[in-house]
């Protein structure tokens, strides 16, 4: 009885020993399932249901110094096309064409960068493409084409070289037959479906399957293509760039898909489709702009309706760029030029004038504005594209950083700067002006040199400061043969003439005239260049920018900033700030307060005393300035040249336009003064500048 008794008992014990092995067995292995690896098994199980997708992250947004939102984003739907997700049995032309059709019916424009006519007879485009296209195109075909392969030079596809090799009509046959598009079909079904082709060939060549086929799509097409079961076609959202302003379009630039290039030459930065900055701003700042792209796992059922989403990693918006750029000024200044412009087109029926103005902020080198005539808009860019880029006005080229004038008489202050610290002249001496100079220490028997001053008559007895109130040729004569051309070059290229200002989105550099330029150009320097260069004349060619920056580093004292675009950048949410500061100086010019003022005086004689008080009478803040007039060729009108700055006793800005066929410099004080009365009010300033009104150049 005993011993049944333990028996039981003992099984009992066992029994339960079991039991509590398995339980401790199984939260063993729910503890390591959901707790120690539960993200693992997680994102393992949904693999296993689920396609994974790329979130598109979206770009920075662009504000001005004061927080004005310049450039945002729009959320949209963009369309891909992607030779993968097509069945074995499917007719990959006969899906693309079936595609094409639809956005035909509903008025939508698909990505086409086959740079061939659209319509036969087919022509090549390949010039008006762009260097970038012309690149990826000559890949095509040296990949995809072979019988091009040993002809086509990828640095040199020209319209003439193509057509020496191949006409674009049997190019477009050896693409027909490539792509196996069935002879039936219509040409302008066969060129549609090739140019499509095209996108999934170049994209294959960097190991991409898909490619944008169209973008800004609205709901209804969204619709159509997801109820009509249209194979190889994927919707997914993007966002679109949105422009608060029509202003600064030089500036800000523009946006546009990654190319192959950007995708082979950068492949752990983009991917895909993304949105790259191509121009301005938007690709001097790209790595500030751009976002981080997130990732989503998406379970489908078995008739591939969404039942979940799962994000591994949540998109991060790219950066907050705040600009220099003073929005309203900007604004005021473009229009400003519009203005001036339009008015002297009516007089004369001039329609190619163009022109480039630059406001830089004293001490800082930060632009406050940058405008160029005539301008575009970033809102209908891709519409305008072909229609601009045959204007003859040539709105794409930004004339404040890449249009080279000569400067005229606005360079006059550099040289007195340049002679009144080299000792080559003193505050008190005076020099008369008897209308002709004639060079000294000419060589015996050889003919004089000589230069008129404008003012035939000659000014009489003048000191620097004098000189440059009346832009007395003569004097300035005077100046370029005592200095030298190596002492006036080296002040010129010490204010930042003739070489790069260090602005980001790129400049021209313009020529700053001496003997080491004209021995680039087979020519020989003379001592009649000297003189001429001192008076802004010879082989010197600066930009807007250049003349700007010149000024604000003059009435600086001398501290030569590199002009720049970029105020600070903070994280999307404003939770840090990534970037901030001002870039220190260049260089710093000695200049001695005393040779300062005088120069000073003199661009302010011109505004209440000179021929410019009687512009300046409606400028709400007291202001010197310098006009410039530039000969281009007898027959046509001179370019007039302006600089100014402001207030007169402590400057803050600096100010150059440049108007091409614009006349004499003073053309322009109107327009100066305009864009001073946007940046100055009468409430911060105060008083009205009145002055007497005398003649000059």
């Amino acid at each position: 009885m005993l011993e049944t008794k333990f028996n039981s008992t003992r099984r009992l014990y066992i029994l339960s020993g079991f039991l509590l092995c398995v339980l401790l067995t199984y939260v063993g292995v729910m503890y390591n399932t959901q707790i120690s690896n539960g993200s693992y098994y997680r994102e393992q199980s949904v693999r296993t249901i689920a396609s994974t997708e790329t979130v598109e992250a979206s770009r920075g947004i662009l504000t001005d110094r004061n927080g004005q939102v310049m450039v945002s984003n729009r959320q949209t739907y963009a369309l891909t096309f992607d030779m993968s997700l097509l069945n074995e049995e499917d007719d990959k032309n006969a899906a693309i064409l079936r595609l094409i059709q639809l956005c035909r019916q509903r008025g939508v424009l698909w990505k086409d960068n086959l740079p061939m006519s659209q319509t036969a007879p087919y022509a090549y485009t390949v010039d008006t493409a762009g260097t970038v296209q012309r690149d990826r195109f000559s890949k095509f075909l040296q990949s995809s084409l072979k019988a091009l392969s040993t002809n086509v030079n990828r640095e040199n596809v020209t319209n003439e070289l193509l057509s020496s090799i191949l006409s674009p009509r049997e190019l477009m046959n050896q693409m027909r037959t490539f792509f196996e598009i069935p002879e039936d079909w219509s040409d302008a079904d066969a060129r549609a479906v090739a140019g499509v082709r095209y996108e999934l060939e170049i994209r294959k060549l960097v190991n991409t399957t898909a490619y944008v086929f169209a973008e800004d799509v609205d709901t209804e097409l969204i619709s159509l293509v997801k109820d009509g079961n249209y194979r190889g076609a994927k919707v997914f959202t993007s966002s679109v760039r949105e422009y608060d302003t029509d202003a600064a379009a030089h500036v800000l630039g523009t946006v546009g898909r990654v190319e192959a290039e950007d995708l082979a030459a950068n492949p752990d930065v983009y991917s895909g489709e993304d949105w790259i900055g191509k121009s301005g701003v938007e690709l001097a700042f790209e790595g500030y702009l751009r976002g981080e792209d997130g990732t989503r796992l998406i379970s489908s059922n078995d008739q591939g309706k969404i039942t979940s989403e799962f994000y591994t990693a949540q998109p991060k918006p790219g950066n907050t760029v705040a600009l220099t750029l003073d929005l309203n000024l900007q604004e005021a200044t473009e229009q400003a030029l519009a203005n001036t412009i339009t008015e002297m087109n009516k007089q004369d029926g001039n329609t190619t004038r163009g022109a480039g103005a630059a406001v830089i902020e004293v001490g800082t080198g930060e632009v406050l504005a940058l405008a160029s005539y005539p301008t575009f808009s970033l809102a209908s860019y891709n519409q305008d594209y072909a229609l601009f880029s045959s204007d003859p006005g040539e709105p794409f080229y930004n004339r404040a950083t890449h249009g080279r004038y000569p400067p005229g008489s606005t360079f006059k202050p550099c040289t007195a700067i340049a002679a009144l610290e080299s000792g080559v002249v003193t505050l008190t001496e005076k020099i008369r002006d008897t209308g002709r100079w004639y060079y000294p220490d000419m060589i015996a028997g050889t003919d004089p040199f000589s230069a008129w001053c404008w003012k035939r008559s000659g000014h009489g007895l003048q000191n620097i400061t004098q000189a440059i109130t009346n832009s007395c040729n003569y004097f300035f004569y005077t100046m370029g043969y005592r200095l030298g051309i190596e002492r006036l070059d080296e002040y010129a290229a010490a204010f930042g003439l003739g070489s790069k200002t260090g602005i980001e989105i790129g400049e021209d550099p313009g020529i700053l005239a001496g003997p080491e330029y004209s021995e680039s150009v087979g020519q020989t320097w003379y001592g009649g260049n000297t003189v001429m260069a001192a008076i802004g004349q010879s082989d010197n060619l600066f930009t807007p920018l250049q003349l700007a920056n010149y000024i604000a580093t003059l009435v600086g004292g001398g501290e030569h900033y590199p002009a720049h675009l970029l105020k600070s950048v903070k994280a999307y949410d404003n939770s840090s700030v990534i970037f901030t500061g001002v870039p220190d100086p260049v260089n710093t010019i000695e200049i001695k307060p005393e040779n300062l003022a005088a120069v000073k005086n003199g661009m302010h004689d011109l505004t209440t005393k000179g021929s410019l008080a009687s512009y300046f009478r409606n400028c709400v803040v007291d202001t010197g300035a310098k006009t410039g007039t530039a000969q281009i060729t007898k027959s046509t009108k001179n370019n007039g040249v302006f600089v100014c700055f402001a207030p007169f006793d402590d400057p803050k800005i600096a100010v150059a336009l440049v108007i091409e066929q614009g006349g004499s410099g003073a053309a322009l004080a109107s327009t100066a003064v305009d864009i001073l009365n946007a940046y100055f009010t009468k409430e911060e300033i105060g008083t009205v500048i009145l002055g007497e009104n005398q003649l000059l150049p």
